[in-house]
């Protein structure tokens, strides 16, 4: 079975925003938001995807990804 993978880690880094300031744009609570971050979440609303796609600038698929092995991301 494949994983589905969240790279939001890697887009904050590189828009230079921490949890707290992107959970307050979102809606939803810092440790929600980490949760997410570091791909531990097992499932994400669209509504929720949606506000962190118009936060960071960014579309869904630059976001997540999905590994047809199951393999963790890097």
């Amino acid at each position: 079975m494949g994983s589905i993978n969240v790279h939001l880690a890697v887009l904050m880094a590189a828009r230079r925003i921490g949890v707290a300031e992107l959970a307050e744009q979102v809606g939803i609570t810092p440790a929600n938001l980490s949760i997410l971050k570091n791909d531990k979440a097992r499932a994400i609303r669209f509504s929720t995807l949606a506000a962190i796609c118009q936060a960071l600038g960014c579309q869904p698929g630059d976001i997540l990804s999905f590994d047809k092995e199951g393999n963790a991301h890097e």
